[in-house]
C-alpha cells in the first residue's frame, strides 16, 4: 500500500507539471490536441477525445507531455491560425513553457505546508547527536578524552556536528595508518626531522647504519568537512596522496621508534611521508549540563572506530500558527532545493558519480519505505522535494527540456526572427533520444540498488 500511495504521488507531480502548460495555454487561446500521461515510447495503454482534446496514457510512464498543433504536420489548421502556438507573442510562449516549472514549485509548497498544517511540525533536517555508550578497549585514548555517556557532540574537528553521517565519516576517514597524508603535513615533519638531523638533506639516500633521530610526536592530518559534504550532498574526499608499499613498510619498520637505522634505501623526505601517517586526531566539543566543553584529542583505531555508540534526535520545527507556517514551510523547502541545486552541479562536474543517478524506481521504493516506516506525511514531503526537483530539472537549458524551448525562445528574441523550425525539431529528437537513454541507465542504476540492498 505505501509503494502505491508513493507511485500515485509521483503521477500527480507529472499530472500537475503537465497541466501548467495546458491551463497556461488554453488562457492565451493556443489549441491543445493531446495531454499525454507518460511518454510516447511503446504501446499506448489507453486513449479518449474528451472536447477537442485526445487524453493518452502510455506504457512508458515517465513523464508527460502536452502536444499543440504545431507538433502535428498534418493538423488542418492554417500556419496563420491565431490557435497555434508559434503564432503568439515571445512572452505567451514562454509563460505556457515555464508554466510547468512553476506548477512544480507552487505544487511543491502545498504540499508542505499541507504537511505543516496536518502535524503542525515540519523536520529541520539537524539532528542533535548524543554518546549513547562507549564500548572501547581499557587502552583506547576514548577514556582520557573525558568524553561522557549522555554528552551532546556539537563539533568534530571543527566541523559542526547535526547528523551521525557527518561524524563516522570524520571518524573513517582518520583511521589510523590509513596510508593518505597530506604535503602540508608531510612538510611540517620534515622540518621537525631536520631540526633533529641537520646533517641530512631533504632528497640524498641516508647510508646504511646511519641513524636518524625521529619526533616523539609527529604532525598527522586533522581530517574535517565543509557543510555540503557534511550533509551529504557531494562526496566527502579526502586530501592528500597515497603512500606505496614501499612506504608502507618503511613506516611499519619506524612506528613507535625515536630513532630509525637506515638501511640505505631511503631519503629524509621518505622518512617524513613515512611518519605522516600516523594517527589523526577527533577533536570533539561537546555539550554537557549547559557547559560547552572542549575534550582531549581521541585517535580512532586501524579501522577508524573510536568505541562509543550514537543516539541521534531530529530537531523540528514547530508550525502551529499561520505565519509559522508559511515560514516554516518556505525554509524547509529553500534549504532542501539550495541543497538539491547544488548536489546538481557536483553531478555535472563529477564530483557525484553517474551510478549514484537514480530515479523513480528507487524513488517510489525508498519513498514507501519511508511511509511505512515514519507515515505519509514523509512521503509528502518526500513528494514535495521530487517536484522541486522536477521543476529544477526541467528549467535546465537542455533541449526537449522546458528550459531548452525556453532557449531557443530567447536567441529568437536575440536575432530578432523565429528559429528554423527543422533545425529545432532534429536538435531536440537527437536530446530527446539522449534523454530516453538516460532514463533507461537510471532505472537500471535503480534496479541494481535495490537487488543489492
Amino acid at each position: 500500500m505505501s509503494i502505491i500511495i508513493m507511485i500515485l504521488l509521483l503521477s500527480l507531480l507529472i499530472l500537475v507539471h503537465e497541466a501548467g502548460h495546458f491551463i497556461a495555454a488554453r488562457v492565451f487561446g493556443i489549441k491543445v490536441e493531446k495531454f499525454g500521461f507518460g511518454l510516447p515510447v511503446g504501446p499506448t495503454l489507453f486513449s479518449k477525445k474528451v472536447g477537442d482534446v485526445e487524453i493518452l496514457v502510455h506504457a512508458f510512464l515517465l513523464g508527460g507531455y502536452v502536444a499543440f498543433p504545431d507538433d502535428d504536420k498534418d493538423c488542418d489548421l492554417p500556419s496563420d491560425s491565431p490557435d497555434r502556438f508559434v503564432n503568439k507573442p515571445a512572452w505567451q510562449k514562454a509563460i505556457v513553457v515555464s508554466a510547468g516549472v512553476i506548477a512544480n514549485v507552487v505544487c511543491a509548497l502545498a504540499l508542505v505546508m499541507f504537511v505543516a498544517l496536518w502535524t503542525k511540525q515540519l523536520p529541520s533536517g539537524n539532528y542533535e547527536i548524543y554518546t549513547g555508550s562507549i564500548s572501547a578497549p581499557k587502552e583506547a585514548s576514548i577514556w582520557g578524552s573525558g568524553l561522557e555517556i549522555g554528552d551532546k557532540i556539537i563539533s568534530a574537528n571543527g566541523c559542526t556536528i547535526n547528523n551521525i553521517y557527518s561524524l563516522v565519516t570524520i571518524v573513517k576517514n582518520s583511521a589510523k595508518s590509513n596510508g593518505t597524508i597530506s604535503k602540508q603535513i608531510v612538510d611540517k615533519n620534515y622540518a621537525q626531522l631536520k631540526a633533529l638531523n641537520p646533517a641530512l638533506e631533504r632528497d640524498e639516500i641516508i647510508p646504511e647504519g646511519f641513524s636518524i633521530r625521529l619526533p616523539e610526536h609527529p604532525e598527522a592530518d586533522v581530517i574535517t568537512m565543509d557543510k555540503y559534504a557534511a550533509k551529504g550532498a557531494k562526496y566527502f574526499k579526502k586530501e592528500g596522496f597515497k603512500l606505496n608499499e614501499n612506504l608502507k613498510a618503511l613506516k611499519k619498520e619506524i612506528d613507535e621508534k625515536t630513532v630509525y637505522t637506515s638501511d640505505g634505501k631511503h631519503t629524509l623526505e621518505d622518512i617524513a611521508e613515512a611518519i605522516s601517517d600516523g594517527r589523526h586526531p577527533i577533536n570533539l566539543t561537546v555539550l554537557r549540563n549547559g557547559e560547552t566543553l572542549t575534550l582531549k584529542p581521541i585517535y580512532p583505531d586501524e579501522k577508524g572506530l573510536i568505541g562509543i555508540g550514537l543516539t541521534s534526535k531530529q530537531k523540528m520545527i514547530k508550525t502551529n500558527t499561520p505565519v509559522k507556517i508559511i515560514k516554516g514551510s518556505s525554509k524547509y523547502l529553500w534549504d532542501n532545493t539550495y541543497m538539491m541545486v547544488y548536489s546538481l552541479g557536483q553531478l555535472f562536474t563529477g564530483n557525484i558519480p553517474m551510478k549514484d543517478m537514480h530515479g523513480v524506481v528507487a524513488i517510489t521504493k525508498i519513498g514507501g519505505d519511508m511511509i511505512e516506516k515514519t507515515g505519509k506525511s514523509a512521503g509528502i514531503l518526500l513528494a514535495a522535494l521530487i517536484s522541486m526537483n522536477l521543476a529544477i530539472l526541467n528549467i535546465l537549458p537542455i533541449p526537449a527540456l522546458d528550459g531548452g524551448h525556453l532557449m531557443f525562445l530567447l536567441i529568437e528574441k536575440i536575432i530578432g526572427k523565429p528559429l528554423d523550425e527543422k533545425v529545432i525539431e532534429k536538435i531536440s529528437s537527437i536530446f530527446f533520444t539522449l534523454l530516453i537513454i538516460l532514463m533507461v541507465f537510471i532505472v537500471f542504476n535503480d534496479i541494481t540498488m535495490i537487488v543489492h540492498k
